[in-house]
């Protein structure tokens, strides 16, 4: 028990920061793409203007409104760019009047993030920056397309169809007509530009940042540091696939069309980052007109939403959530919890009924565990003789104790299984936790108003009457110490061990727990203490069935 317990420990506080310090992030999947040369059609980074707050940048040029069930925002026409949206299912904070979460703002604005399309090529005057677009309405709604539209002086005409859906997703036509007397080359891009780091975390249990899928490969190596230690950026060629920057929760992408081959990458400088693809240079006749479709996801990373992407058609979407190794233990488990949330509309009894589906499965190898430790008991007396007899002969003495064991029927290890099959469902529960937006602001009761966050009723700081706040390893909340108070109930009703080290372990054992797991998530400690009150119910029932367990050691 003890052994399993440091397990979890470290795999949820150690094995991270180690990781992080010797070990390359994980990319599952194929094998990397092969680096490409920079899609040098692509938009240039943007210059670092003199910085306003939004209102102002969203006054500086003509807009189109942006106005769906879950979105509001604009297109600026200044440069034909998506640079003005808010998400109007999620908000900043837990309070009441908290605004929705802003993702997009205006190259003008102190965090700006945008995103754009446009053309390069030979002998091409293209639109740019600066170009002023005309519209053909004044909002952009599901089934409410809107088309940008401009012509330079040498007869090439420049369309933008952009639409979107009732979620994240905008589809977007690039057209051009070439109404001159010669050919030319065009090469459709797309980009997104972003001012600055993402303020959330990058761990090697959660990718923050740069994010792309590559010839069938989803990229969670590229780091912001890789981008600023390579000056020509990171760049790859593939077919199809996804790039863009991934947020704790949100994701801005680019999708091209899945069929074309593609120059992909990241580059930075004067303090944006930049995320951008370029499809090959087509040749456009006279008279001839030439299309291109790509999409943008601009929204949150919610788990049914980006796997209805992936079944429509862009690959490994579900991966921007980045699920790590046990995506297979995790996603069954998101999705059980979810579908027991909107069954009760909480939760915190969402996860309180998890935990009952998870011991009930668990029972029966829970019996075997208590007759293994009832056998055990009885043999305890054979053992310590066996121990006295072959003292000084190591090998002798454990041939002697597997002898006993076959003779008596008994498995010394089938008491640990319980608790290493917990270990996977606790770690997958902790990732659901940490990854997924669905268990973002999610109150249970009374206190607890985010289960995705740490109890906030700290008792060091009398439950905030004083002011100060106390640093996360000494912010201990009810829960946490009902986490302590009730593992310590379980080990007082286990057998008390022979071994004085182990007995010392026991006794200290939940109240290192109870520090350790303050800085967790509501959530995962209301799912260990109640699996500890479940435990303790069971073992109530268990010693019932296994008296010999409570019987004193005879020696």
């Amino acid at each position: 028990m003890v052994l399993a317990i440091v397990l979890s420990a470290l795999v949820l506080i150690g094995w991270t920061a180690l990781s992080d310090r010797y070990f390359p992030q994980p990319k599952p999947g194929a094998a990397a793409p092969k680096a490409a040369s920079a899609p040098s059609a692509a938009a240039p980074v943007a210059v670092a203007p003199a910085r306003t707050d939004v209102a102002r940048a969203l006054a500086a040029a003509p807009r189109v409104a942006i106005e769906t069930p879950r979105l509001n925002g604009s297109i600026n026409l200044k440069g034909a760019v998506i640079d003005d949206l808010v998400l109007l299912s999620h908000r900043e904070t837990i309070k009441k009047k908290s605004p929705p979460v802003r993702l997009l703002a205006p190259a003008l604005a102190t965090n700006s993030y945008f995103a754009g399309f446009g053309w390069s090529g030979d002998g091409l005057a293209a639109p740019d920056a600066n170009t002023l677009w005309q519209a053909d309405g004044t909002i952009l709604a599901p089934e409410k397309p809107v088309t940008l539209t401009w012509a330079n002086a040498a007869g090439q005409r420049f369309a933008i169809r952009i639409a979107v859906d009732s979620n994240y997703l905008f589809t977007i036509t690039q057209t051009i007509e070439n109404g001159g007397t010669g050919a030319v080359g065009a090469r459709p891009y797309g980009y997104v530009s972003r001012f600055g780091k993402s303020k959330d975390t990058s761990s090697w249990t959660n990718h923050v940042g740069p994010i792309g899928a590559f010839n069938g490969a989803v990229n969670y190596k590229v780091n912001w540091k890789d981008i600023d230690e390579v000056p020509a950026g990171e760049h790859f060629q593939s077919k199809g696939g996804w790039i863009g920057f991934g947020d704790h929760y949100w994701l801005t992408a680019l999708v091209p069309d899945q069929a074309a081959s593609i120059d992909a990458g990241f580059r930075t400088g004067n303090g944006n980052y930049q995320a951008e693809f370029a499809v090959p240079q087509t040749l456009v006749g006279p008279g001839k007109a030439v299309s291109t479709t790509s999409r943008l996801f601009a929204g949150a990373k919610e788990v049914n939403t980006l796997d209805a992407y992936q079944e429509a058609g862009i690959p490994l979407f579900d991966k921007a959530i980045d699920w790590g190794w046990f995506e297979i233990i995790e996603k069954p488990i998101f999705k059980y919890l979810d579908w027991l949330f909107k069954l009760v509309g909480n939760f915190g009894v969402a996860i309180i009924l998890l935990t009952l589906t998870v011991r009930a499965l668990m029972f029966p190898i829970a019996q075997r565990q208590f007759a293994s430790m009832a056998a055990m008991r009885v043999v305890q007396p054979k053992l310590k003789a066996l121990q006295e007899k072959h003292k000084d002969d190591k090998p002798k003495l454990q041939q002697e104790m597997m002898a006993l064991y076959q003779k008596e029927k008994i498995n010394p290890m089938a008491g640990c299984l319980p608790i290493f099959l917990q270990i996977p469902v606790f770690y997958a529960l902790y990732k659901v936790l940490m990854l997924t937006i669905e268990m973002r602001h999610q109150p249970f009761a009374l206190w607890i108003h985010d289960l995705s966050a740490p109890d906030p009723a700290t008792i060091i700081n009398l439950f905030g009457l004083l002011n100060f706040t106390p640093p996360s390893f000494l912010a201990l909340g009810i829960f946490p110490v009902l986490l302590g108070i009730t593992m310590w109930l379980q080990f007082k009703l286990n057998p008390a061990p022979m071994d004085p080290v182990q007995q010392q372990m026991f006794s200290i054992m939940p109240w290192i727990m109870m520090f350790m797991m303050a800085p967790f998530a509501a959530g995962l400690q209301l799912y260990w203490i109640m699996s500890n009150i479940l435990t303790i119910a069971q073992q109530k029932w268990l010693y019932s069935r296994h008296p010999a367990l409570k019987e004193p050691v005879k020696t």
